[in-house]
């Protein structure tokens, strides 16, 4: 039985992470240190082949990706179903101007409840239907191939717990780290985790974030 490969790479540091701003689908671009990070992605991953190249479109992951593609010659393919997690109304402000802003939402979304849906966004278990979804999908076109793949905290976060059976509303034990590689494999509709949360490429830990 053959093997699919996943290398999952979650995009570098954006100045909204380090000042703990809800992402989500806006477009915020890499601060320095998170070009830094992708510049140490591109360089850890070159010696990899790959057989097909898959990337979130935008910004953020873009940015993480291109020094990849300059690296091996290849360019990713932009996906809109690798996008982060939609947080509606949440996008653009802190948690804590959340907090003050939507309090009954923003308690609902600390708590993990699977089936709230954030205002204008999606629930976790829509985010998890759309990730699982996807990755099926690329398990089946690209069977026993091995895949580069840029995105999101929240859709690592997704794929996780997937591959693992873990609970949507059970508390992260987990970590997901800017500019981390995760290799996940699946093997006749089998998955299963082979390394989780490398860092070792970087100079420093990078910002745990979830979105």
């Amino acid at each position: 039985m053959s093997v699919t490969e996943f290398i999952v790479v979650r995009h570098g540091e954006t100045a909204w992470n380090a000042e703990g701003r809800i992402q989500g689908h806006l477009d915020s671009p890499l601060n320095e240190e998170g070009l830094a990070q992708a510049l140490l992605v591109g360089e850890r991953l070159a010696k990899e082949r790959f057989d097909a190249f898959y990337c979130s479109d935008l910004s953020r992951t873009r940015q993480t990706a291109q020094p990849l593609a300059d690296r091996i010659g290849q360019q990713p393919l932009l996906r809109p179903a690798l996008r982060e997690r939609h947080l509606g109304v949440f996008q653009g402000w802190t948690g804590h101007e959340c907090e003050q802003k939507f309090p009954e939402d923003y308690r609902r979304f600390q708590s993990r409840d699977p089936d709230h849906v954030v205002p204008e966004g999606e629930s976790i278990r829509q985010l998890y239907v759309r990730i699982s979804t996807f990755f099926e999908h690329l398990a089946a076109a690209h069977h026993g191939q091995r895949l580069a793949v840029v995105t999101h905290g929240g859709v690592l976060d997704a794929l996780y717990r997937k591959v693992k059976g873990m609970p949507l509303e059970q508390a992260r034990d987990f970590s997901v780290y800017n500019a981390s590689i995760n290799r996940i494999e699946c093997r006749d509709r089998t998955w299963r985790v082979v390394q989780w949360g490398d860092i070792s490429h970087l100079t420093r830990d990078a910002a745990l974030d979830d979105f």
